[in-house]
């Protein structure tokens, strides 16, 4: 019996004995070997396997607490600023004032218009004046445009003066001549830009006119006009069928300032000068000047859609002036268009535009006498500050010559 179980415990040490063998060779598998010690440059470098940790070199500097930048640490960070870009502001010009603009415009508009003053002293300079001289003073009239019915009345008028003159020195003509051409241009007619509202509102101006007669332009001008006399304006851009007028006008307000409310191209102008009226109350302006589309006259729908506009902005209040911009070189042409203008919208006052650049000067008064409104702004260039109120007397001084 104890032979037995000496067997049974020999076995089992034997059996404990070959496990911790097994589990030795296991546990003492061969290390990778280890790296060189001097790196082969011509390899590529090893690339990390999932799992690597990264580790920082041993031969770097180790950072302290305060050096590393930590949520909630006393030191600072370090911040490098980076210069913020300047955007410069478009310089508001300061317009000329518009008092005696006109006089100082004067020699510019002499060398233009002086032709029809000196032509008809020459005539009427002359010893006897027979119906022969007097068909060729009518001719020199007729010839600037100021109108048949106009050109008769004067003819008349200088017939009989020159009758009782008698003896005539050139001083005397030129002041028989210069009284008889502020007559006929109307001086007692009111040439203000009409901009103050009787109402708690802006003074609204609308300008309309054709294709190519400068009335963007005259628009921006007429508002350095009143920024000039102190005036603050809002610029309504209801030109929406002629490509870029609307940033044109926005460039011209710019420059002094004003502001332009605009809409997309070929949008509905009626609605652009809806709210152009509604903002300048808002921002309490003195004055909204509303830019209308060139309206060619022959096309009744384009007319219509103008007098749309005007009733469209008289419903936030009635407007205070309709200007028809004119171009002066196109003569008889543009009273045709003044008609049909007139027709349309009820015009208060004209501006002649490109005066300085012909010598019929006498659409001033043929215009007038169509309309029976006044010529209230003349352009004599392409200055910025070329757009000035008309004087008669700087007006006919200028045609006659000093």
């Amino acid at each position: 019996m104890e032979t037995v179980i000496l067997a049974v415990v020999i076995a089992v040490v034997v059996i404990g004995a070959l496990g911790g063998l097994v589990i030795g060779s296991r546990r003492k598998k061969p290390l990778p070997p280890a790296p060189p010690t001097t790196p082969d440059i011509t390899a590529p470098p090893a690339e990390p396997h999932i799992g690597d940790e990264a580790e920082i070199p041993h031969d770097e500097e180790r950072r302290t607490i305060e050096e590393v930048d930590l949520p909630g640490g006393s030191a600072a960070p370090v911040v490098v600023e980076e210069p913020e870009p300047v955007f410069e502001a478009p310089a508001i010009e300061i317009p000329e004032p518009t008092a005696g603009r006109l006089v100082r415009l004067r020699a510019r508009l002499s060398r233009s218009q002086n032709a029809l003053g000196k032509g008809l002293l020459t005539l009427l300079s002359r010893e006897h004046l027979d119906e022969d001289t007097w068909e060729e003073i009518e001719d020199t009239l007729l010839t600037a445009d100021v109108g048949v019915q106009p050109t008769q009345e004067l003819v008349e008028r200088l017939r009989e003066r020159v009758k009782v003159l008698g003896t005539r020195t050139p001083d005397e003509l030129r002041t028989l001549l210069r009284e008889e051409l502020l007559q006929l241009l109307v001086p007692e007619f009111d040439r203000t830009v009409k901009t103050d509202s009787n109402l708690d509102t802006p003074g609204i101006v609308m300008v309309v006119g054709v294709n190519g007669t400068g009335k963007t332009t005259t628009t921006g001008k007429l508002a350095r006009v009143l920024v000039a006399d102190g005036k603050n304006v809002v610029l309504g851009a209801a030109d929406t069928f002629r490509a870029a007028a609307a940033d044109q006008l926005q460039t011209w307000g710019e420059r002094v300032g004003a502001r332009t409310v605009r809409g997309p191209e070929g949008g509905d102008p009626a609605s652009i000068a809806f709210d152009a009226v509604k903002e300048g109350i808002e921002e309490g302006a003195d004055v909204v000047l509303i830019d209308t589309a060139g309206r060619l006259h022959t096309k009744t729908g384009l007319m219509d859609e103008l007098g749309k506009v005007k009733r469209v902005v008289e419903k936030h209040a009635p407007l205070d002036e309709v200007l028809l911009v004119l171009d002066a070189t196109t003569g008889q042409n543009g009273l045709v268009q003044a008609r049909v203008f007139a027709e349309v919208v009820d015009i208060t006052g004209i501006v002649l535009t490109k005066l300085d650049g012909t010598a019929k000067g006498g659409i001033v008064i043929a215009v007038q006498r169509e309309l029976g409104v006044p010529v209230k702004l003349v352009g004599l260039g392409e200055g910025a500050d070329d757009l000035a109120p008309f004087e008669p007397e700087a007006f006919v001084d200028a045609l006659i010559g000093e």
